[in-house]
This record gives structure tokens, sequence and C-alpha cells, in this order.
């Protein structure tokens, strides 16, 4: 092969990985940012600092295998785990169907589970009580939310969430976006040292890992 050959390789390679260090980035929450959250995923009360948020970008993969471009806002101190995780799940074709701020949903969190959305960072309590979920500092991840309900009991009536996720509470099926025990999704975050909502004994929450 003569060396101008091998020069292009080279530089078509460094230009791929530049280009793919660009869709893959850790940034501080910068004013046009913070405006889409303000009112919403960040409202007046909110405790958790901006300081200690992070805006990330990341590529991923739907079920159709279309390449897309998706953000999410995170506590910092899980910032390099999301990125190194979704980097992952990108290269081996792991499916996710969108990965948006929950601040298009108006920071609702139903509207955003029911399209499937996946997000981490909303300053909120944790359904039916008064304390702070972990999402509120940024410091959980629900991925594939329709496809990986919240289901618990309460008062011998079934509660699942969200309301368009019944045909995925049985576990025993196969269909997209499914996460379960030993896939890749789960792996990579349990290495990071996440803990896994579908591990919890008194309700499930199949979409949802955090630190």
């Amino acid at each position: 092969m003569k060396r101008t050959t091998l020069l292009i390789i080279a530089c078509l390679s460094l230009l791929t990985t530049r280009a793919q260090d660009c869709d893959f980035s850790i940034d501080t929450i910068s004013d046009a940012v913070f405006l889409r959250m303000q009112g919403r995923s960040f409202p007046a009360n909110c405790t958790t600092p901006r300081s200690e948020l992070r805006y990330l970008r990341v590529l991923h993969r739907n079920a159709e295998d279309s390449v897309l471009h998706g953000e999410l806002v995170c506590n910092k101190a899980i910032a390099e785990d999301l990125l190194d995780i979704f980097r992952k799940l990108y290269e081996a074709h792991y499916p996710i169907e969108h990965i948006r701020l929950i601040d298009d949903y108006e920071a609702d969190d139903e509207l955003s589970m029911r399209d499937n959305n996946s997000s981490s960072f909303c300053f909120r309590v944790v359904s039916g009580t008064t304390k702070l979920s972990k999402h509120a500092r940024g410091l959980a991840v629900d991925i594939n939310t329709r496809y990986n309900p919240y289901v618990r009991t309460r008062n011998g009536r079934r509660q699942v969430s969200p309301d368009n996720s019944l045909p995925y509470v049985d576990r025993t099926k196969s269909f997209p976006y499914k996460i379960e025990e030993g896939d890749l999704c789960y792996r990579l975050f349990i290495e990071h040292g996440f803990t896994w909502g579908g591990h919890w004994q008194t309700m499930k929450d199949y979409q949802h890992f955090e630190k």
C-alpha cells in the first residue's frame, strides 16, 4: 500500500475520532440550556446548584439502528460514567429510542415516559411522597421508559407508570427496548457503581439506575 494511501486512511480515521469526540461531550450548563430548564426541570424552589450539573451530548441508535443525537443533564459526579456508558451502548448498537431533556416535555415525567424518553435531572419528589427523588440531584437515569415501567402495589391496587406501559409489565415477554438483568445496559451501569430499580423488593422500576 502506497504511503499516500496510508496517510489518507490515517487522516480519515483521525477526523472520524474527532467528530465522535464532539458528539460525546460534557459541558457546564450554558445560559441557553439553563433558559430551557428554568421553570421546568429547574423550578424556582430548586435546591440543586446549577454548578453541580453538567450537560451531555451523546449519540445513540434506535431499534431501527438509525443514528440519533441525544442530550441530557446530570450531576457532575456521574457525568463521566454516563458518557462512557452511552458511548459503549452506541458502539454496541444497543437501542435507545429518545434521549432528550425532560424540559422538552415541560418537565412532565409522565409525558416523557410515555414517549419512551431517557433522561436524568429533574427537580421533583418521588411519586406519591414528599421525598426528593435522586433525579432531583441528577444522580439517577431512566432508560427506555415506556418499555421498562415503574410498578408497585398500593392498598391492593397495582400502579403502573407510564400509563401506556401495561403491555410491558410482564417481564417474561420479549419486546424491543427491554432492559433485563445481564444485558449490556444493565452490566454497564452496574460496572459503574449504579443500582437498578429492577432489583427493588417493594416495587420495581425497570427503567431506573441511580448512584
